[in-house]
């Protein structure tokens, strides 16, 4: 097979905005200021108004996103912090940062994500946060969440890393909760050209906490009032992010695009994850199959590439041994049978339709076999 036959799951080189980013590089070299200068403080402006919240803060990336937010939130050593068993390990490993317990709990069948019930078994007296994950760019049940943490007393703060603009019942996720975490790592809806992050808020307290712990813990040039890290957004990928945000919109509706031609094409005995919310943003496009890898595997011989999101859920993950998880036999039995097919804006529709006839000849040959 030729190598122009290839289909590869992504491609992270600038494209249609190839221009606006080598342009927003330049200028920042020019203007010789590479960590919290004008650029963050612009992106952090333009970000906030892009996913209407009154503020966002620019960190080093998204899992310190998670962390610092939930630091802003005084929560830390004693207190545990539920968190769904299907996500990458880092939204896990954000709440051991903080000195936080995860606590790790079962998804709904048909999403994936955070189930309400296990999610309400779980609540102890030592829980003070929900992290829920809105998996693979689709908001969480956010109202039934509310719902109980409203009747616990316990904060929420959002992972919202994969799903950028985002909406639940029409409202922007991340803009009812305590705080949100965005990712702006290079796959991302919203990427940037390295590592980068940011935590939206209402409450202005919590985004001038996020803000002096993400700096040392500086409230003034070298006063340190708290036990703050070094998890700066630069200047650089700031400027990146400011040529990209408003190509942004488009690339979503581009998404939504792409999927609802995987739903209508592919064959039935292949089930995408269900759509719960159109305001769905399709950071990834994962399927369930029994036969995973051997799907995986005839894709590969067809040029077409995938990838597989997330085969350990976090309840099997040896960094969390030590949490004693509970099992997560719905997150485990998905973990075997999940695929992502390619989807970003750049696909075509002959794209999709060719990822969608391989398929559909996998699945053919496993009926004659």
């Amino acid at each position: 097979m030729n190598e122009s036959s290839t289909l590869p799951f992504t491609d992270l080189r600038p494209g249609e905005d190839a221009a606006l980013v080598s342009a927003a590089i330049a200028r920042v070299i020019d203007a010789g200021w590479f960590v919290l200068g004008p650029e963050v403080e612009a992106f952090e402006t333009e970000f906030a108004s892009a996913c209407g919240a009154r503020f966002a803060v620019g960190v080093g990336n998204g899992t310190d996103a998670i962390t610092l937010a939930l630091r802003a939130l005084d929560i830390g050593p004693g207190d545990d912090v539920i968190v769904p068993a299907v996500t990458a390990a880092f939204t896990g490993l954000a709440v051991i940062a903080c000195g936080a317990t995860p606590r790790i709990v079962d998804v709904e069948r048909a999403t994936l994500m955070l189930d309400p019930d296990a999610c309400a078994a779980a609540v102890t007296a030592r829980t003070k946060a929900i992290v829920p994950v809105h998996l693979y760019g689709q908001p969480a049940d956010l109202t039934a969440i509310r719902r109980l943490a409203e009747r616990h007393d316990l904060a929420i703060v959002e992972d919202c890393c994969q799903a950028h603009l985002a909406t639940e019942n029409g409202v922007p996720v991340g803009t009812r909760s305590e705080a949100a975490a965005f990712s702006f790592y290079p796959t991302k809806n919203l990427g940037a050209l390295g590592d980068g992050g940011a935590v939206i808020t209402r409450d202005e307290a919590v985004a001038t906490r996020v803000r002096r712990l993400r700096n040392g813990g500086q409230r003034d040039r070298y006063r340190h009032v708290d036990a703050g890290v070094n998890s700066r957004l630069d200047e650089l990928q700031a400027a990146v992010l400011r040529a990209r945000l408003p190509l942004l919109p488009a690339w979503t509706t581009r998404r939504r695009q792409l999927a609802s031609r995987y739903r209508s094409q592919l064959p039935d005995a292949v089930s995408p994850i269900v759509e719960r919310d159109p305001g769905h943003v399709y950071h990834l496009f994962p399927v369930r199959l029994p036969d995973r890898d051997g799907l995986s595997a005839h894709l590969a011989r067809e040029g077409i590439g995938t990838l597989i999101h997330y085969p350990v859920p976090l309840s099997a993950q040896q960094a969390f041994a030590a949490y004693e998880p509970a099992e997560c036999p719905i997150a485990s039995a998905a973990s075997a049978e999940l695929l992502s097919l390619p989807l970003h804006p750049r696909l075509t529709d002959a794209d999709v339709a060719r990822v969608a006839q391989s398929v559909s000849a996998f699945v053919k040959g496993q009926l004659q076999a």
